[in-house]
């Protein structure tokens, strides 16, 4: 029975010094992956929006400095704004569960705000950031909640929470309450990407990291939670989950499950857009000539992303465009690529892209789907021109995926370009060998550098 008794014995058994060396490499892979994005998102509007609530609650004297600025805040004010730029452009890794793709990024913030208000070391972030990615990647194996109507940001208030109270050191009852009182009071409907999806869908993971945050300092104050959370009466089983078992491993192997995105594009349009790339530069695809594209693709694509939740051919602003497949498929034809700019409001809303995603059907197949629930992320693209000539492709996965991870070189040269116009090649490298030196590091050594 999953209890809040396992789930802060499990916290409890993590060590760093007992993780593997090859989790230890992959988990900071992760972090290179996220302050990158993190970077890149630091002009962005909606992040400004937070920074500014952040900024009215008072900023002076906090522990935590809010990455990119020198403004420092409570350690909850800073998960939810360095959360939202870990997320905002949707270029952040996704935990891949035939029910669930969540996003273990999203507990970065919340375990960097608690570990720099706690003077941690970057061995101890680490650590803490493995409880999460392996809370995160249990739940949405074991305990989907999107079909239920909730948003999966419902585990990331949990898997926070865990890896905040980690890194900050909570005794086994303030755990319990801890987590009692996060996942009791933090559920997220899943309105948030459905219909007509506007900017809250980057920025709801935020708010989960700071309630996470929160919730630890209430329970380490001595603040009680249910204790029963999972199994009491019209408790997370009960309302949010249903019925399911957790095995959580303190080698924190879940790690290995999370894919990096190579476009900036939804989880699930990532070997999509990379084949439809391939057939754009292979036959110098003229996208005037396009008369259809067609996709093949397993349920949840096209649930989320292509039609299934509501229409995704109108199509006007960033949140509506990085969850919409004829966007994306439209725009890398053209483009030949997925970037940040893709989403920038003229790109959006210019002609070309706005005429061909009309061209665009997604279609659902039930093999595809089968071999999603095995493990690949499947894609056939067929593009069809004016005189009649089809052209195909299919993709079994992309680079970044689990059964193609990302090398440091590969994550350093995406790093470099989400960086290079913020810093300059001393900083990007000193960056670069702190997070692959972490566990030398403290976190107040990582932050430090991001300003």
């Amino acid at each position: 029975m999953t209890t809040t008794e396992e789930v802060a014995s499990f916290v409890e058994r993590v060590e760093y010094d007992r993780l593997p060396d090859d989790v230890r490499d992959a988990l900071k892979k992760r972090v290179l992956d996220s302050v990158g994005i993190a970077v890149a998102a630091m002009d962005a509007t909606p992040v400004g929006q937070v920074r500014a609530t952040v900024d009215a609650m008072g900023t002076d004297g906090g522990p935590c400095r809010l990455w990119g600025t020198d403004d420092r805040a409570s350690p909850p004010d800073a998960a939810m704004y360095d959360t939202t730029l870990t997320r905002y452009l949707d270029f952040m890794d996704s935990f891949l569960a035939p029910g669930e793709t969540p996003h273990p990024s999203d507990n970065l913030g919340s375990v960097v705000a608690m570990g720099e208000a706690e003077d941690a070391t970057g061995a101890e972030l680490l650590a803490a950031l493995g409880v999460a990615y392996e809370v995160q990647g249990e739940l949405a194996w074991n305990a989907p909640v999107r079909d239920r109507g909730w948003d999966h940001v419902t585990h990331t208030v949990v898997s926070a929470t865990c890896g905040a109270a980690h890194v900050a050191g909570l005794d086994h009852e303030q755990l319990r309450n801890a987590v009692g009182i996060a996942g009791t009071a933090h559920n997220a409907l899943r309105v948030t990407r459905t219909g007509g999806i506007n900017e809250w869908k980057g920025v709801a993971s935020a708010n989960a990291a700071r309630n996470g945050v929160y919730s630890v300092i209430l329970a380490r104050e001595g603040m009680e939670g249910p204790r029963d959370l999972f199994e009491g009466q019209k408790g997370w089983k009960q309302v949010v989950s249903g019925e399911f078992e957790v095995d959580l491993d303190p080698d924190c192997s879940h790690v290995f499950d999370t894919m990096t995105k190579r476009y900036v594009a939804e989880t699930y349009a990532q070997s999509a857009v990379e084949g439809i790339v391939e057939l754009a530069e292979k036959h110098d695809l003229d996208h005037e000539r396009v008369e259809r594209i067609h996709l093949d693709t397993f349920a949840g694509a096209k649930l989320i992303i292509g039609g299934g939740e509501g229409s995704r051919y109108e199509v006007q602003t960033k949140a509506q465009a990085d969850h919409s497949l004829p966007y994306m498929l439209a725009a890398a034809l053209v483009d030949r690529e997925l970037t940040v700019g893709s989403y920038d409001p003229e790109r959006i809303r210019r002609g070309d892209v706005q005429s061909l995603l009309r061209t665009v059907d997604v279609e659902a197949d039930r093999a595809l789907t089968d071999r999603f629930e095995d493990g690949e992320m499947p894609a056939v693209v067929t593009v069809e021109t004016a005189d009649g000539t089809v052209y195909r492709v299919e993709k079994s996965a992309f680079r970044g995926h689990p059964s193609q991870p990302m090398t440091w070189e590969q994550l350093t040269a995406k790093f470099e370009t989400l960086t290079r116009e913020r810093y300059d090649e001393g900083r990007r490298e000193e960056l670069v060998d702190t997070i692959r030196h972490l566990d030398e590091h403290a976190v107040s050594d990582l932050v430090a550098l991001l300003d």
